[in-house]
């Protein structure tokens, strides 16, 4: 199993919950304005940086997890969002 986190702008977290429930993703979790500092630029949720991000993660099996990876890889290509996917090993989900 692997769990995977998405960091995307909050203007395209509906896009991608979409993609996600087209690609057959059953659960996932979100945590939506989230702020920070990255290479996109500072995302703060305030007047002199109104941006912020959506952060959503999901455990998924390893052969589902490559097949969503083509289907993220494919939307970024398609709207020219950049998104930050992280991947980790899950031994037990309880």
């Amino acid at each position: 199993m692997k769990l995977l986190m998405l960091i995307i702008d909050e203007g395209k977290k509906e896009e991608l919950e979409v993609l996600l429930n087209r690609a057959g993703v059953v659960g996932y979790t979100e945590i939506p304005r989230a702020v920070g500092v990255g290479a996109t630029g500072p995302r703060l949720g305030s007047r002199a940086f109104p941006k912020t991000s959506a952060i959503i993660f999901t455990v998924l099996t390893a052969e589902a997890l490559d097949r969503l990876v083509e289907e993220i890889r494919s939307f970024c290509s398609d709207c020219g969002e950049r998104l930050k996917m992280i991947v980790w090993g899950v031994e037990e989900v309880m």
